[in-house]
C-alpha cells in the first residue's frame, strides 16, 4: 500500500479538493439564502468570508439595533390613543438638600396621590430626566423614565428664573417635545411644580379639532382669546401637522430670542398671528380649575392643577407647594364631613404664597 501509483496520488487529490470547493460553494449559498429570512439588524456571525459578487464590497459582522428608546418609553405609558403626560425633571428638582424635608419631584407625586381621580395616571406619566440623579431617582420610584442626553451641557443644579441656563434648559424641553409630536404622540406636558388635585382630562375639552389647550397666568373670561398670557407649564397638544409646524417654527426662532425665554417667543408668535397662519384652534384655559400662583382659583370644589407661577427659586416653590397640599387635605377631611362639595367650598381660601412673594426680593 505504501507503493501506490504516483497517478492515483494524483487523482485522489483532485478529487479531494473538487470535494473542498464543493463544500465551501454550498455553504455560502446556504448564508446567503438563510440571510434573507432572519429579521433585519439581527445578530449573524461569520467564521468564513465567502466570496462576494462585488469585489469592493467587505463582510461586516451585524450586532443588534436597539429600538427607538423614546419610542418604546411612550408607548409603555400611553393611555390607549396615543397620550401621555409629560414632565421634565433635573437633580435641582430631584434630590434633597441637606436642611430640606422633601423635594419638588416629592411634592409632585404626592398631588397624584392626594388628588381625586389622579393615582392611576402615574402610570401614564412620562419623566424626562436632564441629569444621571434624577433619572436614578425616577427609576428608585418605579415611574416610566426617559434619559435625555444633553450633549454635555450640566442641567442638574438649580436654574434660576430667567437666568442663562434657565433659558437653555427650556430650549432643550421644546426641542424634545417636538421629537414627541414628531413620532405621533399627543400629550399633557405639566412641570413639575404643579399640583395635580384633580384629573385634569375631565376637565379638558374632548374636541379633537382643538389642537392646543394651554395655561394662562390670568385668564381674561374669553377662552378664544390670543392675547391671555400663557404659560407653558401647562398645556395638552395633539400630534398633527399643524402643531410639528407650530414647534418647529417656534424652536428655530432660539437663535434670534436673546434675552428671552421660549414661553415668550411663543406669546409673540401667538400675537404675531401664527395660530390663523397655521389654521390651529387654540383654547386658553380658565384658571378657575387651572390654576396658579398668579392667580387663585377661587373655588377648591372646582380646581383642577395649581402651578407654582410668579415664583422664582425652588426653595420658594416648595414652601409655598406644601402648604397648598396642606390647605387641599383640609378641603378632602371637610368635604368628607358635608353633604355636598359645593358646602365645603365655600369660604375655603389658599394659604397666602408668602415664600414667593419673598422670593422676588433676593
Amino acid at each position: 500500500m505504501d507503493n501506490q501509483p504516483k497517478h492515483f496520488s494524483i487523482v485522489s487529490n483532485i478529487a479531494f479538493l473538487s470535494l473542498l470547493l464543493a463544500s465551501v460553494v454550498y455553504l455560502c449559498i446556504r448564508s446567503s439564502s438563510s440571510s434573507l429570512i432572519n429579521p433585519p439588524f439581527s445578530f449573524q456571525k461569520h467564521d468564513a468570508q465567502c466570496p462576494s459578487k462585488n469585489p469592493s464590497t467587505t463582510t461586516t459582522t451585524t450586532s443588534n439595533v436597539a429600538p427607538d428608546e423614546l419610542l418604546a418609553t411612550l408607548d409603555k405609558a400611553s393611555i390607549g390613543n396615543k397620550t401621555v403626560i409629560i414632565a421634565v425633571i433635573n437633580k435641582a428638582y430631584a434630590d434633597q438638600e441637606v436642611k430640606a424635608d422633601t423635594t419638588m419631584l416629592d411634592l409632585f407625586i404626592e398631588s397624584f396621590w392626594q388628588g381625586e381621580d389622579t393615582r392611576h395616571l402615574l402610570d401614564h406619566l412620562v419623566l424626562v430626566a436632564v441629569d444621571q440623579t434624577a433619572y436614578d431617582r425616577c427609576q428608585f420610584l418605579r415611574l416610566n423614565c426617559y434619559r435625555l442626553e444633553t450633549d454635555g451641557v450640566d442641567f442638574g443644579g438649580e436654574k434660576l428664573y430667567m437666568s442663562q441656563d434657565f433659558i437653555k434648559m427650556m430650549w432643550t424641553r421644546t426641542w424634545f417635545l417636538l421629537e414627541v409630536l414628531k413620532r405621533g404622540y399627543s400629550f399633557i406636558f405639566t412641570d413639575t411644580d404643579v399640583l395635580w388635585l384633580r384629573n385634569p382630562f375631565s376637565r379638558l375639552s374632548k374636541n379633537e379639532t382643538e389642537d392646543l389647550q394651554i395655561s394662562t397666568d390670568n385668564f381674561f373670561g374669553d377662552p378664544w382669546n390670543e392675547k391671555h398670557p400663557i404659560n407653558t407649564g401647562f398645556y395638552h397638544i395633539r400630534s398633527n401637522n399643524k402643531t410639528i409646524a407650530l414647534f418647529d417654527r417656534w424652536y428655530t426662532m432660539k437663535d434670534n430670542a436673546t434675552g428671552q425665554k421660549e414661553q415668550d417667543v411663543l406669546f409673540d408668535l401667538i400675537r404675531g398671528g401664527i395660530i390663523g397662519q397655521l389654521g390651529l384652534r387654540v383654547r386658553f384655559l380658565d384658571t378657575l380649575y387651572f390654576s396658579g400662583f398668579c392667580q387663585d382659583s377661587k373655588d377648591f370644589g372646582a380646581v383642577t392643577t395649581v402651578h407654582a407661577n410668579c415664583c422664582r427659586s425652588i426653595v420658594a416653590k416648595v414652601k409655598d407647594l406644601k402648604a397648598v397640599l396642606q390647605d387641599w387635605k383640609q378641603f378632602k377631611k371637610t368635604t368628607a364631613q358635608k353633604t355636598t362639595a359645593g358646602l365645603a367650598a365655600y369660604g375655603f381660601q389658599w394659604s397666602r404664597h408668602w415664600g414667593c412673594k419673598k422670593s422676588w426680593k433676593s
